[in-house]
């Protein structure tokens, strides 16, 4: 595995308990519905609600970007049958991940009483990459062709 970038991120779970209480969109703004599943499932518990904002800020901060162009709900925590979380990206997201090589994107969610904390690895997709040199090699021009070999 090659790392593009590690981000992790903590979270006071009282600081989303206000904001939840502040702003009934709060979550409506953050989630998918397939994540706002998931948050139902968990009675919208603020600890759960805090570690999917968290993991979504460690997604951001692996792929070294931050929020700039991209959307919460482009970044999606999902669960897989087991209960372990998995990034699927979106939108602008995703289209940044493929430009820039990046693969799978591996989650990790842990809270406390008081804290929540997420860290994600993000790793080049070898593939992906392969698979530009592949079509610029089959699909480019015979001078192309003829400078790469």
């Amino acid at each position: 595995m090659i790392i593009y970038g590690i981000g992790t991120d903590i979270v006071e779970i009282d600081r989303i308990k206000r904001a939840m209480e502040r702003f009934p969109k709060f979550v409506d703004r953050l989630f998918t519905i397939e994540e706002l599943a998931y948050l139902e499932s968990k009675a919208l518990k603020p600890q759960h609600v805090a570690g999917g904002f968290s993991a979504k800020e460690a997604v951001l901060k692996s792929m070294g970007t931050g929020l700039r162009n991209f959307k919460w709900k482009e970044i999606e925590i999902i669960r897989d049958e087991k209960g372990k979380p998995f990034v699927r990206l979106n939108g602008k997201a995703k289209d940044y991940a493929d430009d820039n090589y990046i693969g799978d994107i591996h989650i990790s969610i842990s809270h406390s009483k008081n804290y929540v904390t997420a860290t994600a690895v993000a790793e080049i997709s070898i593939e992906k990459r392969w698979m530009d040199i592949e079509s610029m090699l089959i699909g480019g021009n015979a001078e192309g062709r003829h400078c790469i070999n």
